[in-house]
């Protein structure tokens, strides 16, 4: 017996005279619903979906789209403005800026909602000051988004003491957040860039990328210098037992 279900010539006019059943039609799924959705959508978007376009093939595919559409699609335009303006405002720094003691106020505590600032006290008679303006001018270029800035000292803090140079002050919305005071807290002339980068990565004012502080090596050298050393002064002691 010939299957109801071939499909044949002679099936589809047996089907037409109603003497066999119409061809069984196969169950739709929940997932085919889903799948043919999305195709949909990614033909209408040529292969992208709205969010993932930038903002140049959003206006390219402005006239395409249909009117139950457009609500959407301008959701993502804006989106993709304010994401542009974000990035933009987020690099607007990138140098170390001079100030004076009448630059203080506007530079420092109104410097704006969310903004980073790390203020350098120096001098330029002093050998670490010029080592560390040197080193904060290469991460102002790495993280732009932070605000540097650099002040003599006999021009920003009156009678400011010498010994305390160089200061670093970090600030965030009208409050200090840190102080570094002195060569103690800040380092030697063999300070390294990284090192100075890791000391503001502590207090928030910068995302490093260093997975560790650069310091921890060279104690860790001198840690196994020192043990060495030790090991070496008590095999001379029993030697002369």
């Amino acid at each position: 017996m010939q299957d109801p279900n071939a499909d044949t010539q002679w099936n589809d006019v047996l089907r037409a005279k109603g003497i066999i059943p119409d061809k069984e039609q196969p169950e739709i799924t929940e997932d085919d619903v889903v799948k043919m959705v999305e195709q949909t959508i990614q033909d209408k978007t040529t292969g992208k979906d709205y969010g993932e376009m930038n903002l140049n093939e959003l206006n390219e595919n402005e006239d395409d789209i249909s009117d139950e559409d457009e609500r959407m699609f301008e959701e993502y335009r804006r989106q993709r403005i304010l994401e542009m303006k974000e990035k933009l405002n987020q690099c607007r720094f990138g140098d170390v800026r001079e100030i004076s003691k009448s630059d203080w106020v506007t530079e420092v505590n109104k410097a704006g909602d969310g903004i980073w600032v790390v203020v350098h006290v120096y001098s330029d008679a002093i050998p670490l000051c010029r080592l560390v303006n040197n080193h904060l001018s290469k991460l102002a270029q790495k993280f732009a988004s932070t605000k540097f800035l650099k002040g003599k000292a006999d021009v920003c803090i009156q009678n400011y003491p010498d010994k305390n140079l160089p200061t670093i002050f970090v600030y965030r919305d009208n409050e200090m957040k840190k102080q570094f005071i002195g060569p103690l807290s800040i380092g030697t002339t063999k300070l390294t860039v990284d090192e100075l980068e890791w000391l503001l990565s502590e207090t928030g004012a910068v995302e490093t990328t260093l997975e560790e502080n650069p310091r921890k090596q060279v104690r860790d050298v001198m840690s196994s210098a020192s043990i060495f050393h030790s090991k070496t002064e008590s095999s001379d002691d029993e030697n002369d037992w």
